[in-house]
């Protein structure tokens, strides 16, 4: 994967998960600056846990302040359109659906670039995209959706598996990148649409 790839997946990850947050704190009806500050620990939230994993201090939010700007403009942009949206719940799910399989994208990179095996990269895939959520929901007295019945982090482990399953093939890092996205997004999709779960016990 290309620098420059890479780097447009993480800002459109960091777009998604800002308004996934931004969404998530408005139906809690918070406060503009509540609303900031769940969007920005939803988008770099998970990043923040899989660089301090890997010991990539400091982290890359603080070292690139650009994330910061977007996060900022992004939650504002939301805000401003709030009334023009009336299903936060839909808008809140597509969004972070697509924020799965963008971040889920850049975890395995980051391992990838720091010579990890497939296991670890995929973990770190989850990881990152999982964890903004988990902060996200926690600060919202919410139980994270990752602890409940619906199939969340299973999503990111399959779209995983996939990005080193088409490597193996050689398949073009193009084609490998958007059926990563396309598999998460619609997989989660999936499992809300037919409310699918894995077994309790």
């Amino acid at each position: 994967m290309e620098i420059t790839t890479t780097y447009a997946i993480e800002t459109l990850g960091t777009i998604a998960f800002a308004i996934a947050g931004s969404f998530a704190a408005l139906q809690r009806r918070l406060d503009p600056f509540g609303v900031l500050i769940i969007a920005f620990v939803t988008s770099i939230g998970g990043g923040t846990v899989r660089d301090l994993l890997l010991g990539d201090t400091p982290v890359a939010w603080m070292r690139n302040v650009n994330y910061c700007l977007l996060i900022l403009v992004t939650s504002i942009i939301t805000i401003f359109f709030k009334n023009h949206i009336k299903k936060f719940k839909v808008t809140l799910f597509l969004f972070d659906s697509l924020g799965l399989g963008l971040f889920t994208l850049v975890g395995i990179q980051k391992g990838l670039d720091f010579g990890l095996g497939p296991g670890i990269c995929i973990a770190l895939g989850t990881i990152t995209a999982c964890f903004g959520g988990v902060i996200r929901d926690t600060l919202l007295n919410t139980i994270p959706l990752i602890f409940r019945k619906e199939i969340y982090a299973t999503t990111c482990i399959v779209g995983g598996i996939l990005f080193f399953t088409l490597n193996y093939f050689k398949v073009p890092s193009q084609i490998t990148q958007i059926s990563v996205i396309s598999t998460i997004f619609l997989l989660r999709v999936i499992v809300v649409r037919y409310k699918l779960s894995l077994p309790k016990y």
